[in-house]
């Protein structure tokens, strides 16, 4: 079957709104960070988009006092209903401005612009809309009848989902009546920054929302300081370790939200086109940065050929280029530092003996992009099969019964997710039951929901993001 060919339809860039410099936001105002200025770079393209203050350990502890102000002075003395509709003001914002929302994650992260336009940025103003709801209804939550806020909550974000991990935290925090202090990624600030402006918008009170743009650094100012309350963080499972260790022994609480490896496990009686679709949409959906990406395909033995052929056959119609022309399916990898770490992971796969199919598809010579990758015949004890690559990379292996599926399954050091295809509901539950992952999805892939919690065990962390049990981590209980 012939591909269709398609006239370029790129998204006019000028809808960003782009500035040439962003400052950080503390205590309701865009004020000098004194850090050293960053540049943040279009991965496409490589250009550099725009100038972002920085901020310095001594303006972390403005931003925890301002919080702290904004906590003891207005926000956890508001009834839930006048939190529920800054909230609420917060969703329709977002709304209204989703098309420029959507065009600055793309040219800032490198994500097609239909993932934005169509995913992060509808799930981030749903994260607001659905915890708005919790925000009068708190003592129905399960929790008691007087659930109480934390106070401060430090929360530090990753690159691959910019303003959806924005969401998932602050939203939840703001609802429970805790203030915030916001760190985002050093390579994707610009619409955290934006999200401040919505902030000012919708009259939220000052201090009640902080955003700290800098590296590493002013991630760990913020874990260590003694005025924050709970650390929520999302990113790698060294970094959550080390915060582990930093917050062990104080009284500050804690969820880390970190990588995986799932596996996405095909049996032979499943609808074998419709598991293709969950298989690429697993794994080649964001580029593959993404922590519960179906990284690890297990098919059973007697459809593995099969399933093999339809699955190259599949991929080499992505494409691949130009992150706001709306037809591209696979953007840029969000920068030089991770290209070269999947480049490396991808070498040591062809050194290990894996037999390696990279789609044809042309690759831009500009920017970072990495085209679609399939390794076949992989060994579990390949580092291609056992370590999180955060890109384009998929790893088959063969199981001949369930069980097989199981052991291979949980033989891994992470556990934040996992797929299953199959027509038996009977198996789908007995599997369900079986994997040692936070989240398991039946016949489908990469769905989410305000109101389901998301989170992981062993090294892909502790505590749930999302639904009612992702309220608890922001209350006293």
């Amino acid at each position: 079957m012939p591909v269709f060919e398609y006239a370029p339809a790129p998204e006019s860039r000028a809808i960003a709104n782009l500035k040439d410099h962003y400052k950080p936001f503390v205590n309701g105002e865009f004020v000098d960070g004194s850090g050293e200025p960053l540049k943040t770079i279009n991965p496409a393209t490589e250009e550099v988009l725009a100038e972002v203050g920085t901020v310095s350990k001594s303006d972390v502890d403005t931003a925890v006092k301002a919080a702290r102000k904004a906590y003891d002075s207005v926000w956890s003395k508001l009834p839930g209903a006048e939190r529920a509709k800054y909230l609420f003001r917060i969703a329709r914002l977002i709304q209204e401005r989703s098309r420029e929302l959507a065009v600055l994650e793309s040219l800032d992260n490198g994500k097609p612009i239909k993932e934005s336009r169509d995913s992060d940025v509808p799930t981030a103003a749903a994260h607001f809309f659905y915890h708005a709801g919790w925000a009068d209804k708190l003592e129905y939550a399960g929790y008691g009848a007087n659930p109480r806020p934390l106070g401060v909550a430090g929360q530090i974000i990753p690159w691959n989902f910019p303003l959806l991990m924005l969401a998932w935290k602050i939203a939840p925090a703001l609802a429970t009546g805790n203030t915030v202090v916001l760190k985002p990624a050093e390579t994707t600030p610009l619409t955290a920054l934006v999200f401040a402006e919505i902030c000012q918008q919708a009259e939220l009170p000052p201090g009640v929302v902080n955003i700290l743009p800098g590296a590493g650094d002013i991630g760990a100012s913020i874990v260590e300081h003694a005025g924050i309350d709970k650390i929520a963080f999302t990113g790698s499972t060294d970094v959550g370790k080390a915060i582990q260790r930093q917050v062990a022994g104080t009284p500050k609480k804690l969820t880390l939200e970190l990588g995986g490896k799932a596996a996405n496990i095909v049996f032979e009686d499943a609808p074998l086109d419709q598991a293709v679709e969950g298989i690429v949409n697993g794994i080649f959906f964001n580029q593959g940065h993404v922590c519960c990406a179906g990284s690890r395909l297990l098919v059973q033995e007697s459809v593995a050929e099969e399933v093999l052929d339809k699955l190259r056959h599949r991929v080499s119609t992505l494409r691949i280029g130009d992150p706001l022309d709306k037809n591209t399916d696979i953007g840029a990898i969000n920068s030089a530092e991770q290209l070269a770490k999947i480049r490396g992971l991808v070498e040591s796969g062809d050194a290990e003996g894996a037999e390696r199919w990279t789609s044809p598809c042309p690759v831009p010579d500009r920017g970072f992009f990495f085209a679609p990758t399939v390794f076949a015949n992989v060994h579990q004890s390949m580092r291609i099969a056992r370590e999180e690559i955060f890109g384009p990379v998929l790893s088959v292996l063969t199981f001949r019964t369930p069980d097989e599926a199981v052991a291979k399954a949980n033989n891994t050091p992470y556990g934040l997710s996992a797929g299953i295809w199959t027509e038996k509901g009977s198996r789908i539950l007995w599997m369900a039951n079986q994997l040692r992952a936070g989240v398991v999805w039946a016949n489908t892939f990469n769905r989410f929901d305000p109101a389901a919690p998301f989170g992981g065990y062993q090294e892909s962390g502790f505590g749930r993001e999302g639904g009612r049990t992702g309220l608890e981590a922001y209350l006293n209980v």
